[in-house]
């Protein structure tokens, strides 16, 4: 029997419960909530089913050792100290990555050369080669995390970001990410049980999203190629039950999944991404500008969007931008829940309804609120009878 051990999954903030659920659904045990990450432990075919199926991690990190350290000299003998080449061949090559909260050490890229030197030494000393350094392709890309004194060294299982599904193969301005696409769509609790629309689209990102949550699409399976894979011990054949296992949990979808833009240049590349995503059969998207937009049927739909902030995309009057915002969904969008991210905090004010629900979410580095209206056929007092 495989034997399990301890890993750690890396989320954005406000992400963390839906990852726990993520993984307690997938099979993880001792799952511990911590912030932006989850511990849990599992063996390895579990670490390659995470990868491919964790809508909200943005990483898999398997813990190798732990250290106290409190100088430079402390850390470079420790890591050195570690049998690097049971890891990797000389003729490999790594990427470190380092986070740093500690009041004896505060510059994280520091940090990094340091383990990156102490590693490349070693096999120096003992093979008369040493590895190179590719930050894009590693052979083995490690992660180094110092809390105080507490240093811990982990390999990358996933390799390059998970929020990197592989199906972005043409960028627009301001794109979202796509774990935080995933995660918004989590919070509202649709997974596919009626129309789901995004009125303000651009590239595509959160109704590609919407499509693989709906039909219980492995998030990553459009990923070129994970850490593990070119780990000494990666077995192939184990990789390939997992995903077949993943392929036949794959559902049908009953809905429409439509997405609007008035930009023809960003309909076009979502329709790209979306392509080589292999969900166009799910989703329809059409040229249409949502203020002069109305629902089509009577019956519930989902509203998820993500409009301009006025930060990486100018709007000319973002007090008219946002009240027309809430008089399209009030006039026009009966008996839907809609949720919309921004940071602009003031701007949501003149949207004119009352948001039934508020949740802390970060887009990149700006502070934003992810906000619930619920726009009622008639009164909500009616609704409610």
């Amino acid at each position: 029997m495989a034997e399990n051990f301890k890993m750690v999954a890396k989320t954005l903030f406000g992400m963390e419960d839906l990852l726990a659920e993520e993984l307690r659904n997938l099979g993880a045990s001792a799952i511990e909530i911590g912030v932006r990450n989850v511990s849990f432990e599992g063996d390895t075919g579990f670490m390659y089913k995470a990868n491919l199926c964790c809508r909200t991690a943005i990483k898999i990190l398997k813990p190798i050792t732990g250290f106290n350290v409190f100088k430079e000299e402390d850390l470079y003998k420790k890591i050195y100290a570690i049998p690097w080449e049971n890891y990797m061949n000389s003729k490999g090559s790594l990427a470190v990555d380092a986070t740093v909260f500690s009041k004896y050490f505060t510059h994280s890229q520091y940090i990094a050369l340091k383990t990156k030197d102490a590693i490349v030494d070693r096999f120096r000393d003992k093979e008369g080669v040493r590895p190179d350094v590719d930050l894009d392709h590693p052979t083995l890309r490690i992660n180094v995390h110092i809390d105080r004194n507490i240093c811990t060294i982990s390999l990358d299982s996933s390799g390059q970001s998970l929020h990197k599904r592989g199906y972005k193969v043409a960028n627009t301005l301001a794109p979202i990410n796509e774990v935080l696409a995933a995660g918004m769509i989590l919070k509202t609790g649709w997974s596919g049980q009626c129309d789901f629309l995004d009125p303000m689209c651009g590239g595509g990102t959160i109704v590609a999203e919407a499509a693989m949550i709906a039909c219980n699409i492995p998030a990553n399976l459009n990923k070129d190629e994970f850490g593990f894979e070119t780990w000494p011990d990666f077995d192939v054949d184990l990789y390939e039950t997992i995903e077949d296992a993943a392929l036949k949990k794959i559902r049908e979808f009953h809905f429409k999944i439509r997405g609007f833009d008035r930009d023809r240049i960003s309909l076009k590349k979502a329709q790209e991404n979306i392509a080589a995503a292999n969900l166009s059969e799910f989703i329809t998207l059409e040229h249409q500008d949502f203020f002069e937009s109305a629902k089509l049927e009577e019956k519930p739909l989902f509203i998820v969007f993500n409009p301009p902030y006025d930060e990486r995309i100018a709007i000319d009057d973002i007090e008219q931008f946002y009240g027309n915002i809430g008089n399209t969904l009030k006039r026009n969008y009966a008996d839907t829940q809609a949720w919309m991210i921004t940071s602009n905090l003031e701007a949501l004010k003149y949207v004119g309804l009352r948001p039934s629900r508020k949740v802390k979410l970060f887009n990149g580095k700006l502070e934003s609120r992810f906000v619930k209206y619920e726009i009622y056929a008639g009164s909500k007092k009616a609704s409610k009878q």
